[in-house]
């Protein structure tokens, strides 16, 4: 299956969109609901001043509209709590009956929370002096002020949980698509080899069979067929691992490949490399990684430059740097080039570099990524490894 890099633009710009319209879509809910609570607010607040209102004209002897002054007070369903100058508490409406006489555990707790959220509405009693109604806001209006947060919250979850469930569902397709093209092309690979096996062993038997020079190439292709056939064959199983001096890997899959490429293009090992360390290696696959990061710097260098490889111990790590002289990669991409379908070649899958971090992450519990890269410069990989 093969993704071209419209197709991944495409799936991330989907994505993104998606994720835009719930940010948007739970910003509009926030904000409108935030302003329904704030209207409430201010509602209740002029409910409170009514009630205050209602207390200083209570005792006016003079009163006209004593019977809708007192259903004001009767009616009302905030919490309340009125406090002398002193600070002295001298009344309160709507709290828990079964409590209101613990001014000590309920009351004064209650009364601090009364401050903490609202400005007390002061009021003139009888005697001219100045009471405060402290109020704490109505459990529809907290439970409206909350529920917003929590909704968008479970929404989140849903849409997370959602797409975990999905992209795993996506990776474990990918996977099967991997594992499948991975067995069907050793499939492919293995009937031709066998045939050419048996031709090389038919060779060698005849009177007038060809140079000995030629039946050994021969069977150094053949040899590297079966090296490819394996390597097919491991991806989706788990491949042995063994102890390998990684300067003597790396300088094997040099020399192959420096017979291999044009001679414009100047392959090395730098000479402070380190000779001596050693990392626990599927060699075929390890091989193949190297083999696709010098292919990869080949065609960003159009045929003409250098290829360097250094090697350096960093405490428990080793650490291998593939550099070029290549096209170099923008710095928006490095993440982007070991996704598969990435090519920038009109022939090729673009899987080469995808498949060496499975190869190096998932197989062999490393790292790889850009290291550096600077556009009409080159570009600099980077493989990090666990010593043995």
């Amino acid at each position: 299956m093969r993704f071209t890099l419209p197709e991944l633009r495409q799936q991330k710009r989907w994505k993104i969109l998606l994720l835009l319209g719930a940010v948007l879509i739970s910003a509009s809910f926030l904000l409108f609901t935030n302003y329904l609570v704030h209207e409430l607010s201010l509602k209740e607040t002029q409910e409170v001043k009514k009630i205050g209102h209602a207390y200083e004209e209570i005792n006016n002897p003079d009163i006209e509209n004593f019977t809708d002054i007192l259903y004001t007070i009767q009616s009302a369903t905030i919490p309340i709590i009125v406090v002398n100058q002193s600070g002295k508490i001298t009344n309160s409406k709507n709290l828990d009956s079964t409590r209101i006489s613990d001014t000590a555990n309920y009351l004064m707790p209650m009364l601090r929370t009364m401050r903490f959220y609202n400005d007390p509405i002061p009021i003139k009693t009888d005697d001219s002096s100045i009471h405060y109604i402290y109020f704490k806001e109505q459990k529809a209006i907290t439970l409206l002020r909350y529920f917003p947060y929590i909704q968008v919250a479970l929404i989140a979850l849903f849409l997370t949980i959602s797409y975990i469930a999905f992209d795993t569902n996506r990776m474990y397709v990918q996977n099967k698509v991997w594992v499948g093209m991975a067995k069907e092309t050793a499939h492919q690979i293995g009937t031709p080899l066998s045939s050419l096996i048996a031709w090389v062993e038919y060779l060698r038997t005849t009177e007038e069979a060809p140079g000995e020079e030629i039946l050994d190439e021969i069977e150094k292709d053949i040899n590297r067929l079966e090296v490819i056939t394996e390597r097919f064959s491991k991806i989706g199983s788990v491949p042995e691992l063994h102890k390998f001096n990684v300067y003597e890997v790396v300088q094997e899959s040099v020399e192959y490949m420096r017979k291999r490429i044009s001679g414009k293009v100047n392959i090395s090992i730098s000479e402070d490399s380190n000779k001596d360390v050693n990392a626990m290696l599927n060699k075929n696959l390890f091989s193949w990684v190297i083999e696709n990061l010098t292919k990869n710097a080949v065609d960003a260098m159009s045929g003409t430059g250098s290829i360097i490889f250094h090697i350096r111990l960093d405490g428990k790590m080793l650490k291998i740097d593939i550099k070029d002289t290549g096209k170099g990669i923008p710095r928006s991409k490095f993440q982007e080039v070991f996704e598969p379908g990435f090519t920038t070649r009109k022939r090729g899958w673009g899987l080469g570099l995808s498949l060496s971090k499975r190869i190096i992450e998932n197989y062999h519990s490393g790292n790889i990524y850009v290291k550096d890269s600077e556009v009409g410069v080159g570009t600099t990989f980077r493989i990090k490894l666990h010593t043995a």
